[in-house]
């Protein structure tokens, strides 16, 4: 070693290496870092290119199920799928609106003792009107009629059989007395549906308490007596139901 070369404590020198030039050394150890910068950034572990092809198979079969199902879509015969009808689903499906509470027929008729009717109401021959009369000895009002006669006079009765329980009807068709009743009448006539009973109402019979007439004789059939008799009377245009038999 030359004596005026200088030793630096702090930069070991590199060993000499027999039969290999000290240039030669530090020129591999410089180029190496610069090889290892060229390399390209896309070489990496075989794990790197693997991850890489599942992605592309994946993108694949993806492909391939959308392509699938477009052509099922598109082939004959293919229906799409029916909307629900609601037309046609349970009620328990399809909201509904609550209908209001009907009336009980009963709650629109009048009750007697009292105004019943008025005489615009009953000014033809044979017109009628229903109404309600509450006897003395009666716990509920029981169903009744007046009736306009052809000579014009009103008559009142009970719809409740006497001594029964059966409601009388008024029938005012002419053809139902004939084909249901086997009775030609001439006007309408009262009847029990029960026992099939007809009572005239232009024609008394007896039967009432005092031993006197009441109107609706009976014409066809079997029964105690004829209806139940209310007084009605007039009081400029109302009618009014005063008493029962």
């Amino acid at each position: 070693m030359p004596v005026d070369q200088k030793i630096d404590p702090f930069k070991p020198q590199a060993p000499a290496i027999p039969g290999v030039p000290a240039a030669t050394a530090k020129s591999e150890k410089a180029e190496r870092p610069e090889a290892e910068a060229k390399r390209p950034a896309s070489a990496g572990p075989a794990s790197g290119g693997r991850e890489g092809l599942a992605k592309m198979i994946g993108v694949g079969v993806g492909i391939l199920v959308v392509l699938a199902a477009g052509a099922a879509f598109l082939r004959p015969g293919h229906t799409p799928a029916a909307k629900p009808n609601l037309d046609s689903a349970p009620a328990a499906m399809v909201p509904t609106t609550a209908e209001p509470a009907k009336t009980d027929a009963a709650e629109k008729l009048m009750i007697g003792p009292g105004i019943v009717a008025t005489t615009a109401e009953l000014a033809r021959p044979w017109s009628s009107r229903e109404f309600l009369f509450r006897g003395p000895f009666s716990a509920d009002p029981v169903p009744a009629m007046v009736v306009r006669l052809p000579g014009g006079q009103l008559w009142g009765f009970s719809l409740r059989e006497p001594f029964g329980e059966c409601e009388l009807q008024y029938v005012t068709d002419l053809n139902e007395l004939e084909t249901r009743y086997s009775f030609h009448a001439e006007h309408p006539m009262v009847v029990n549906p029960c026992t099939r009973a007809i009572f005239d109402l232009t024609r008394y019979g007896g039967g009432a308490p005092d031993g006197g007439l009441v109107r609706g004789d009976i014409v066809q059939g079997s029964a105690v007596r004829p209806p139940m008799a209310i007084e009605v009377r007039t009081s400029g245009k109302d009618i009014i139901a005063v008493r029962s038999e």
